[in-house]
């Protein structure tokens, strides 16, 4: 295969904007499987093989420790070798997991499966794609990342639900090879035909441009040293606990509170809401203050969280996932624009996956936190309060810590 190829001639459409089409594409599976699917699977392990939420939520944690720390390791590869090599092994890793999730019957088994499934996920999910946006965009980069980044939210719209029934039809045992061929057949063909790591690899700079730009910014160890990069990234250790968290249980509140057939329909608010959200988003961030909006964003999911914490009344429950899937469409692009804007793009991908792997720590903890808080409460209501309360401090830590005027 011709890994590089010279598309400085072509005329018409940039071709960032096909890279943007792929990742859609490519985010739209990784997502409705490995970040949306999480609750169809839990509730799954705990119904058939007679594992316990918590220890099942435990697994969850493991999942997305494992990705933030392989981040570490995919991120200087990034740097180095064409991407379409790392995205490639990362399917391939997490089709093979999901294929053997349905299989596991020990915690060691359960425990193994999420920790390959943790790896391969982290190849082919949002590190590799919030690294090309940087790359092939510049002052189209909030709209071309809400583009590519709203296929997060309909993989939680249209593979999530088909993830569901399948599960429900055949069980998880039965599905889980399913999964592993929808998965890599959804993310492999597209990412090696279409995806090319850099425009400089095809002679176009950032936004189309036909003269090639060198990549400007700061070095990972300054970035380290900055204050705003740990206030950035503490903060969110608490948005994606309550957000994360949040998600993991949102079928299980759904269950506890509505009748089954509005529990399907429910499943699917939150994450067209956050297509919405996102795609509004990406529209307005180049015309207001990124970190002004970051906080209103912070803001909207405590609000949403402890509407879903209190609420009785199905219509009441919707509004909340709907708030939820808003503040979750647009908190999750947030991230990599200000990093892009703040430190630039030379060390980009080793950057943003160091403030990954520390906002992960959040990711792992707020499933078997809610799981923990589901099996001492006996029901929903406090775990969402303490999720609300935990994207509250986010916001608090965020308006303290503001970044730095000038950028680089």
């Amino acid at each position: 295969m011709n890994w590089v190829t010279d598309l400085s001639e072509q005329k018409g459409l940039f071709y960032g904007w096909k890279v943007v089409g792929a990742l859609f594409v490519m985010l739209a599976f990784s997502s409705g499987i490995g970040f949306y699917g999480h609750s169809i699977i839990l509730q799954a392990l705990a119904r058939e093989s007679g594992f316990d939420v918590g220890l099942a939520s435990s697994a969850v944690s493991l999942f997305f420790l494992v990705a933030g720390l392989t981040g570490l390791i995919i991120a200087p590869l990034i740097e180095r070798i064409d991407v379409r090599i790392v995205i490639a092994m990362g399917t391939i890793l997490a089709s093979v997991s999901l294929a053997m999730i349905g299989r596991v019957t020990t915690t060691a088994e359960l425990f193994g499966v999420y920790v390959l499934f943790g790896i391969g996920w982290s190849g082919s999910g949002l590190l590799p794609a919030t690294t090309l946006i940087a790359r092939w965009f510049q002052t189209n980069r909030a709209k071309a990342l809400s583009i590519a980044s709203t296929g997060l939210s309909v993989g939680g719209i249209t593979v999530t639900p088909l993830m569901a029934f399948l599960v429900d039809e055949y069980s998880l045992y039965g599905a889980s090879p399913m999964l592993g061929v929808i998965y890599l057949i959804g993310i492999l063909p597209i990412a090696l035909l279409v995806l090319r790591s850099s425009p400089t690899d095809v002679g176009l700079s950032p936004d189309g441009s036909s003269s090639v730009v060198a990549a400007n910014g700061i070095l990972l160890m300054d970035a380290l040293r900055h204050p705003f990069f740990w206030s950035l990234s503490i903060a969110y250790i608490f948005v994606m606990a309550a957000q994360v968290g949040g998600i993991a249980h949102q079928y299980g509140v759904l269950t506890e509170r509505v009748s089954a057939a509005q529990a399907a329909y429910g499943i699917a608010i939150l994450p067209a809401a956050s297509v919405v959200g996102r795609l509004v988003g990406g529209m307005i961030l180049d015309r207001v203050s990124t970190s002004g909006f970051t906080i209103i964003m912070m803001m909207c999911q405590a609000t949403s969280l402890f509407i879903i914490a209190w609420s009785t009344d199905v219509y009441i429950l919707f509004l909340g996932l709907a708030l939820f899937g808003i503040s979750v469409g647009n908190l999750l692009m947030l991230p990599p624009l200000i990093i892009a804007e703040v430190y630039g793009l030379v060390n980009y991908s080793q950057i943003y996956s160091w403030s990954n792997l520390i906002t992960m720590m959040g990711v792992a903890a707020g499933p078997v936190l809610m799981g923990i808080l589901v099996g001492e409460s006996g029901a929903y209501l406090v775990p969402y309060l303490v999720a609300g309360a935990l994207g509250l401090t986010a916001a608090i830590v965020f308006i303290v810590f503001k970044p730095p005027q000038p950028k680089v």
